[in-house]
């Protein structure tokens, strides 16, 4: 968490400290688990430790659609703390580390410590741009480009929270994960990756990816990470 909160703000040192020795509950939650549901009204925020989660909805005849990927050291449902009902529900797509803070202790926190209340706003924030970029890309990109979109912020957000070697990370999405993601059919997610994969875009072994041309798949698809707000360069790189 600190690590991402420090990829969009500064932090002192003492903010830091606050941050480390935050009371948490951790637990380990398996795949395709929910976290929390659309409807629930919770009493604690979820921190992502380690694993992949994502935010989604579903319409009346249960097809899902997920609006973003929670990765380690996001708080994917910040917003539970201001907002009574939650209306969205995230689920984990691989074996996660979650880690439960309760509302009190955030709101303690950010009375205490004035800049972190700047720092979790600016990552609900970013959260929003988030959601209006998957927007433009599910609404009027094609689905090659949405592809590219989605595989770019995954490994610039890696990247920023230091899971991110030589190009290559970890990505635990199934193709029928990425299909409820971009909009289209897992058999055109697989037509979609293949075309990646011939072009010299992307390479992928099991869970594995691997960008051997960065400058190439940003340009595939249309990817400006002005959206994220990073404070540093990592977006480029």
């Amino acid at each position: 968490m600190i690590r991402k909160l420090e990829s969009i703000f500064t932090l002192s040192e003492d903010e830091r400290h606050a941050l480390q020795t935050l009371p948490m509950q951790v637990v380990a939650i398996k795949t395709d688990q929910a976290i929390v549901r659309e409807g629930d009204s919770p009493s604690r925020a979820c921190l992502i430790l380690s694993g992949f989660a994502c935010t989604y909805k579903v319409t009346a005849q249960g097809k899902r659609q997920i609006v973003s990927f929670n990765l380690p050291g996001d708080l994917p449902d910040l917003q539970s703390l201001h907002l009574t009902v939650l209306d969205n529900s995230i689920s984990t797509i691989s074996p996660c580390s979650v880690g439960f803070i309760q509302h009190e202790d955030l709101r303690d926190i950010c009375e205490r410590y004035p800049r972190l209340t700047a720092a979790f706003w600016r990552e609900t924030l970013i959260d929003a741009a988030i959601f209006r970029e998957w927007v433009l890309n599910v609404g009027r990109r094609d689905a090659y480009t949405r592809m590219a979109h989605v595989l770019c912020e995954l490994l610039t957000r890696l990247r920023a929270v230091g899971l991110v070697e030589d190009h290559a990370c970890d990505l635990p999405i199934t193709q029928g994960e990425f299909a409820d993601a971009i909009g289209v059919s897992t058999v055109h997610v697989n037509r979609v990756l293949q075309q990646l994969r011939a072009d010299g875009l992307i390479e992928l072994t099991g869970d594995r990816l691997k960008v051997p041309d960065w400058d190439r798949l940003k340009e595939a698809g249309e990817f400006d990470p002005t959206y994220l707000h990073l404070e540093s360069n990592q977006a480029a790189a």
